[in-house]
């Protein structure tokens, strides 16, 4: 079916001598994650990960993924005579490479100029250039042979309150044009739909489990747009937006109106996010300043409604997976579970506190080797049956109205190994480093990321990813510009200065292909600490309150200091999440959370 697939490709390619067609993982605003419209590059190459870009050529295919996928994608590529390459790996070659050395003399690259950004849009243009070449970017060549693609996504678009997002539109749009001012611009042009609904308030449903609508908008000093597909908005929302001086316009007409701007304006746009089709459009000679939207940092540093939301969101999430390990632990082996079936029972629970409004992401429960996969997905026709042996990792989270959730635990299912206790304890360690920091103001994940990988590097072993990202509020569950990294990946956006208010998660792990997969997860508040002659110092504070599996710890490896410090975090967790638990989940927490 793939081959049959690129076959259709190939031939419209030659159509339009084009040499090598590029499938990036995108929508029209550089999502992460995309509704099922936009997954094109599952489509024509096999692979259902959520990050990756597929170049075909007229002889040969290629799909670039990260660590977090290699597993998988070797799977799932078999026998479509589409290539591997490990990002990030030595000796593989990076895709504007892979183009530079294979595109030949006055060749053409190809692809839908709406889901490639601007920067890499020009650095294509630099390589056809060197090959003498061109790009063909005006058309989208899978639409006509994806038979029964489906349709743009469509939903109602509802507001969220300000009890909630603790902050105005007014007062939101301020900010940003203090901002452009500052930046020397009159327009600000943004195409992020997590920035775009924070400033106005508004969430949709448009991607799975990703709380937003398809939307634009366009930015002047005292006009704003906001481009949604009409039917999205009811007369609730028409009227939030008209009383607060927010012009509703089409989605589509976006293209058109950057057309109308003036060509002395100078305009503040994300080159890496907005796409090469807006840009394209603008009137020659207009200024850009490509700089990050003003938004990205705004929205990442949570305002104290925000925050106390959130910490009540994080309580309510505590008591989901704390039940939930509760009926795991004396229900396996005596009912039948299925990987699939768990992750059912979890979002069952989840849905029962006040306020829920979806799952943050699809669960991930992984047992045995299929844990390895760091995003392995299982389905109803497609798991494990648990077993009372072994290990069952499960990162999942909610969204609800006061914020989302990110948290994996590790669970013991009945015997296990000393290696596997051993690994646990380390990743145990390995989180517990992290969230007790303190460090000064200036500081990146960079900077920190040791602190986690340390337990791990000791033993010679790492895993092929970050160890933590930002989270939004009820919006993207990976946000940047904060995070957790030992190196700076450029696609990841996430070495930004840890700023007061930023929520990061805190995740290492331990993946042995074919063995088993350990991960440990909670989130963190950035705080600001003691000031003093040596500057401002930060520290985190903890958002997620569930036991770590005592089953699974060796107190052998671990130092007094880790010993206080989980003592210290389990006698939190049962301050904390006891009073929402029925008698008998009491008694049992009193054991999974005792000292050691």
């Amino acid at each position: 079916m793939i081959k049959e697939r690129l076959q259709d490709l190939r031939s419209a390619m030659k159509e339009r001598n084009i040499d090598y067609y590029v499938v990036p993982t995108s929508d029209f605003h550089e999502s992460e994650y995309v509704g099922e419209y936009f997954k094109a590059r599952k489509w024509i190459t096999g692979f259902t990960g959520s990050a990756g870009t597929a170049v075909i050529g007229l002889n040969e295919a290629g799909l670039w993924t990260d660590g977090r996928y290699f597993i998988q994608a070797e799977e799932q590529l078999k026998g479509s005579t589409v290539t591997l390459f490990k990002m990030g790996q030595e000796g593989v070659p990076t895709i504007n490479e892979y183009l530079r050395k294979n595109l030949p003399n006055g060749g053409t690259i190809g692809f839908d100029g709406r889901v490639i950004n601007t920067r890499l849009f020009e650095q294509f243009e630099e390589i056809a250039k060197d090959k003498n070449g061109k790009i063909y970017s005006s058309e989208d060549l899978i639409d006509p042979i994806w038979k029964d693609r489906p349709s743009l996504p469509k939903s109602k678009a509802w507001i969220l309150e300000e009890k909630f997002s603790g902050a105005s539109i007014p007062e939101k749009l301020k900010r940003v044009r203090d901002k452009m001012k500052e930046e020397g611009a009159n327009v600000h042009i943004a195409t992020c739909l997590f920035d775009i609904e924070w400033i106005y308030n508004l969430r949709g449903d448009d991607i799975e489990h990703v709380p937003v609508n398809l939307c634009f908008t366009l930015i002047k000093e005292n006009e704003a747009y906001y481009y949604i597909n009409e039917e999205d908005v009811d007369g609730k929302v028409r009227d939030y937006l008209k009383n607060n001086n927010v012009t509703l316009r089409p989605y589509e007409a976006i293209y058109d109106d950057v057309k109308k701007l003036s060509a002395s304006d100078k305009v503040l746009l994300n080159k890496a996010q907005v796409n090469s089709r807006i840009t394209g459009s603008l009137p020659e000679g207009i200024t850009i300043i490509d700089k990050a939207n003003p938004s990205e940092l705004m929205k990442s540093c949570k305002n104290e409604t925000e925050l106390r939301n959130l910490v009540n969101a994080h309580i309510k999430d505590g008591v989901a997976m704390t039940k939930f390990m509760y009926w795991l632990k004396k229900n396996v082996g005596k009912i039948e579970m299925t990987e699939y079936s768990v992750a059912e029972y979890l979002r069952e629970l989840r849905a029962a506190q006040e306020g829920f409004i979806d799952i943050s992401f699809g669960t991930i429960a992984g047992y045995g080797p299929n844990a390895a996969m760091m995003h392995y997905s299982a389905t109803k026709d497609n798991c494990a049956t648990l077993k009372p042996e072994g290990m069952l990792l499960v990162d999942s989270g909610g969204h609800y109205l006061e914020g989302s959730t990110d948290i994996t635990r590790t669970f013991a299912l009945g015997p296990v190994s000393d290696i596997e206790k051993k690994h646990f304890t380390a990743v145990l360690r390995a989180n517990m480093n992290l969230s007790h920091a303190r460090f000064l103001y200036g500081c990146s994940g960079l900077n920190l990321d040791i602190l986690a990988r340390g337990p791990m590097w000791d033993m010679d072993i790492d895993y092929q990813c970050g160890t933590g990202h930002g989270v939004g509020y009820l919006l993207n569950i990976h946000e940047g510009p904060n995070g957790f990294r030992w190196k700076i990946v450029p696609e990841r956006k996430d070495s930004g200065t840890l700023e007061e208010g930023m929520c990061t998660t805190d995740e290492p792990g331990i993946y042995l292909e074919g063995k088993y997969g350990i991960r440990l997860e909670n989130e963190l508040i950035c705080r600001k600490g003691a000031k003093n002659e040596y500057g401002q110092f930060m520290y985190f504070e903890d958002m997620t309150f569930v036991p770590f599996d005592l089953d699974l710890v060796d107190k052998d490896e671990m130092t007094k200091t880790d010993i206080a410090r989980l003592n210290e975090y389990h006698k939190k967790v049962y301050e904390v999440i006891s009073p929402y638990l029925e008698s008998d989940e009491k008694i049992w927490l009193k054991e999974y959370t005792k000292s050691i």
